[in-house]
């Protein structure tokens, strides 16, 4: 969806992505990065801006350019699934540029992203998930306080035609207080 929400942590900005945004999120992305979405990895600047269409296009996607204090675009992320009579969204669509892994952008990313779903909207529950094989994006999901829920098996169809399985973690609101204490502390405060 069209959307005018801004976003901010630590020392990044989630604004609303936008054509704009297409080129310098196309710099970022190769095949290895890419791996384990279902779409396949663009190559062009038209490939990326029909995924910025497609996300606005979305009625329950609030799509984000992550930006660093200086302005350059770090990645994107991206609430999808929002559905406020059930208090429960997702957080994915979520890549950055290599430079910024294992840094402070995705803690900065989910602890604005989390606390605007908790604290904004009066969310229950939010999900995150990855292709089972993706071991950091995992990684990531446990380190920023995420609970397992298990597998699905069979669940998605990688852009090369093979069929995955599903990661799924969530956060519940009454696990949210911890949550965010430990995304602030990574934060340094």
């Amino acid at each position: 969806m069209i959307h005018d929400l801004t976003l901010a942590a630590g020392d990044v900005r989630l604004v609303p992505l936008a054509a704009g945004h297409a080129a310098p999120l196309l710099a970022l992305i190769d095949d290895a990065l890419w791996a384990g979405m279902t779409s396949p990895t663009p190559r062009s600047h038209e490939d990326l801006l029909a995924a910025v269409v497609a996300a606005e296009a979305h009625p329950t996607r609030y799509a984000f350019a992550v930006l660093g204090p200086d302005g350059a675009v770090r990645g994107s992320t991206s609430f999808y699934d929002v559905e406020p009579a059930q208090q429960r969204c997702e957080i994915g669509f979520t890549f950055y540029g290599r430079s910024w892994w294992g840094g402070a952008t995705n803690p900065a990313c989910k602890l604005a992203l989390l606390r605007h779903a908790f604290e904004a909207w009066g969310l229950h529950r939010v999900a995150l998930r990855a292709d089972a094989r993706n071991a950091r994006s995992i990684a990531a999901m446990r380190r920023l306080g995420a609970r397992p829920e298990g597998v699905l098996r069979g669940h998605r169809v990688a852009a090369d035609g093979s069929r995955g399985d599903t990661a799924y973690f969530s956060v519940l609101a009454p696990e949210w207080p911890a949550v965010r204490a430990g995304l602030v502390a990574r934060l340094g405060g």
